[in-house]
């Protein structure tokens, strides 16, 4: 939005051809989104108080978290707001990268918004039907999918770029859209299985959404691309500043989320930022890549599936308890070094993925 008042005013003073750099709008959207989040958070979290939307927590869990029971929770609309606030005024809202990123950042965070309403507000136990949840999930996700191919223009939108290997990018023609659905899918609850300790979603969020943008940067820069060997995308410079508005977000929340937290994410957070990071991924064509750099969001999920898996075939659990943090939990970790450490490996796995632009 203000890029084309910028455009305007440059015919009255050229200072404002300063916000027609990528990067300048992209540290303008960090500090944006951070500075709204700051703003808005108190007070936030004082409504979300007032209306009695405490989180919930399981007895059977970590003795712990019991003290957690009635911490304000759907803290997420924080940072879809901010995300969303910084993006529209940084952004070029005539890349169809962006309107696509919003809409599945904004249609995901609505799922989660009603599953935590009827959870917190309605004291309805189940929230909203698994089924209507992964009904509502499929549609933003499959119409994200759909647009993103049929709008595409060149070849390099629709291949599959193979880690470590420059010259292994196959054409996946309609098997696009498949792919583009489960990695959004897969991410936005690979996010929310995460989110069950103070900041230990936000953080390794806003590892890989930094690590994104540095992707979207280097394809939509037609000399970056060249260098590294990676597809030329026209588009994808400009999810720069989405990435960033994430981060910025991001770290305006964990001034409230760190460990002991005055909020929690909820739903509506978790699964839009996973959603968001999911659909970043395929933009930029690094699905693989997001696998690796999403580690900890793999290891997570891994440890509910391998636990059901056992439970329903042998009777028998591998873990504690899952998500895997939970189980590190009962071993006898305190809370922030299970944070702390799994931060660390998120950072680990971020570098393991950005090296893959050079390491093909």
């Amino acid at each position: 939005m203000l890029v084309w008042l910028a455009e305007y005013l440059t015919q009255y003073a050229t200072f404002f051809n300063v916000f027609s750099y990528l990067t300048m709008r992209a540290i303008l959207g960090v500090l944006t989104a951070l500075m709204i989040s700051l703003l808005m958070g108190p007070a936030l979290i004082r409504y979300l108080q007032h209306l009695q939307v405490g989180q919930a927590v399981r007895d059977d869990g970590p003795q712990s978290h019991l003290s957690k029971a009635g911490t304000p929770t759907m803290g997420g609309l924080l940072i879809i707001a901010s995300i969303s606030i910084s993006t529209l005024l940084w952004a070029d809202l005539s890349n169809r990268y962006v309107l696509v990123a919003l809409a599945v950042l904004l249609g995901f965070g609505i799922v989660g918004f009603v599953d935590d309403y009827r959870k917190v507000v309605q004291k309805n136990s189940r929230g909203l039907p698994g089924k209507w949840k992964y009904f509502w999930s499929s549609l933003v996700a499959g119409s994200a999918a759909v647009t993103l191919y049929g709008f595409a223009t060149v070849g390099a939108e629709t291949q599959l770029l193979v880690p470590f290997f420059k010259d292994v990018m196959p054409q996946l023609g309609m098997f696009y859209v498949v792919l583009a659905y489960f990695v959004i899918v897969g991410t936005s609850n690979a996010v929310n299985l995460t989110d069950g300790l103070d900041g230990l979603a936000i953080v390794p969020t806003i590892m890989v959404a930094g690590a994104l943008g540095i992707f979207a940067y280097a394809s939509g820069n037609v000399n970056f691309s060249a260098y590294l060997n990676i597809p030329y995308l026209p588009l994808s410079g400009e999810l720069l500043v989405f990435c960033t508005a994430i981060c910025g977000a991001g770290l305006g929340f964990l001034w409230f989320n760190t460990y002991p937290a005055q909020v929690f994410m909820g739903d509506v957070g978790a699964l839009a930022l996973g959603a968001a990071l999911g659909v970043v991924a395929v933009m930029v064509r690094q699905e693989l890549v997001l696998f690796i750099m999403g580690g900890v969001f793999v290891m997570e999920t891994l440890s509910v599936m391998l636990q059901v898996g056992s439970y329903k075939l042998r009777g028998k659990r591998i873990f504690r308890m899952a998500p895997i943090h939970h189980h590190y939990e009962l071993k006898g970790w305190p809370e922030p070094r299970v944070i702390v450490r799994f931060w660390i490996l998120s950072l680990v796995f971020v570098l393991i993925g950005l090296a893959t632009l050079k390491l093909r």
